[in-house]
């Protein structure tokens, strides 16, 4: 069975083959496909267009056929020889013959009934209009080529009368507008909340002079912005103390967050370890320190090292009251004793109450702790 039969015979299982007015809207619409896939494919020649024109007509002409009544044969005298039946040809289809609908063939009037041939009834094959658009009729896919041996499909009626006649229920309706809407609100949400903003976008706080790092910036253990070595900050400097881990009683840790004073070869020291909800431990800084940094330049150094075998990374904020902030520091702190430092210049100004230095001990909030030493401050010359 070649692809233009299998389609026309799938395209009359869809409905009642046994009524002829169905199988006539089957037949057009076999022949309005084919025309509509000659007129999309500019490479067929007209050769090519006539062949598989009469191709279908063949195909049209097999497939009525079998739906033609039985026809009894003409009685024959006795001892007389059966005639050969006389040839008869299949009834042609032109495409756009507007003439009636031919009717079935007979081969000759009755004969006497000693050399009359019996009867042979050939299909009648209805009026094919290429151009027609028949309701209730299967559409088929012509766009294959015929003699490439894939199997045509039926496809949707693509009658544009019939798809501007249809309209969305409204069911469909309804919930397209809910998807647009909620589309909508997300988007702006997400405008609002900076989620198509970069991270200069995002980052409002003032630009700071070197050497400092900028804010939210990751500090490698090495290179140029790592770390200074313990002692290397000290050289004529004056420095201030802000925290002491003999004195924690200026130390805030929230209800998920833990601090704890411990000791080891190394000295002395306070470790921090941040809630799961990223909560940082608050270090005071005095208000009679702030007064001091009034109007200077200072320089800010946090010595602290990772839990043993936890490299972490820890981030820094600051709360200096009327005398501003420092922008939030990130850093990667390894397990050897390092000073971290950040500088920030002060408005001249009276500073109204203490401040505060607030460190998360794993930015990543995975629970890892760190140990801090000591943090001082010291006034740039």
């Amino acid at each position: 069975m070649d692809a233009i039969e299998k389609a026309i015979r799938n395209a009359l299982e869809k409905g009642n083959a046994e009524d002829r007015a169905f199988r006539e809207r089957v037949y057009r619409s076999a022949f309005a496909a084919l025309d509509r896939a000659l007129q999309a494919n500019p490479g067929v020649t007209v050769e090519m267009a006539i062949k598989r024109r009469k191709s279908i007509q063949a195909t049209i002409t097999e497939i009525e056929s079998e739906f033609l009544p039985a026809v009894p044969d003409v009685g024959l005298e006795v001892d007389a020889p059966a005639a050969e039946p006389a040839p008869v040809a299949a009834p042609a289809i032109e495409i756009g013959d507007k003439s009636p609908s031919p009717a079935a063939v007979v081969d000759s009037p009755a004969q006497p009934a000693s050399d009359a041939p019996r009867s042979r009834v050939l299909p009648v094959v209805p009026d094919i209009m290429p151009d027609a658009t028949l309701p209730g009729a299967p559409a088929i896919d012509m766009s294959a080529p015929a003699t490439s041996g894939a199997a045509t499909e039926v496809a949707p009626d693509r009658d544009e009368r019939r798809i501007r006649g249809r309209r969305l229920p409204l069911t469909a309706i309804f919930l397209t507008v809910t998807v647009l809407a909620a589309v909508g609100i997300g988007l702006f949400f997400a405008m609002q909340t900076g989620v198509f903003k970069t991270a200069a976008q995002l980052d409002t706080a003032p630009p700071e002079a070197p050497p400092t790092v900028e804010d939210d910036d990751f500090t490698p253990a090495d290179g140029a912005n790592a770390p200074a070595k313990p002692g290397s900050a000290d050289q004529s400097r004056d420095w201030i103390n802000v925290f002491s881990p003999t004195d924690p009683t200026h130390v805030a840790a929230p209800s998920d967050a833990k601090a704890e004073v411990m000791k080891d070869d190394s000295g002395p020291f306070l470790r921090i370890q941040s809630g799961a909800s990223g909560s940082a431990v608050a270090f005071d800084v005095g208000q009679g320190v702030l007064e001091k940094l009034a109007g200077k330049h200072a320089v800010f150094d946090i010595l602290a090292r990772a839990e043993d075998g936890k490299d972490t990374q820890i981030s820094v904020d600051c709360n200096f009251g009327e005398l501003g902030d420092c922008g939030r520091k990130r850093y990667a702190v390894g397990q050897q004793r390092n000073e971290y430092l950040f500088d920030v210049k002060f408005p001249d100004k009276r500073p109204g109450s203490a401040g505060t230095i607030a460190i998360n001990s794993d930015f990543d909030k995975q629970g890892k702790a760190v140990d801090i030493y000591e943090i001082r401050v010291s006034i740039e010359p």
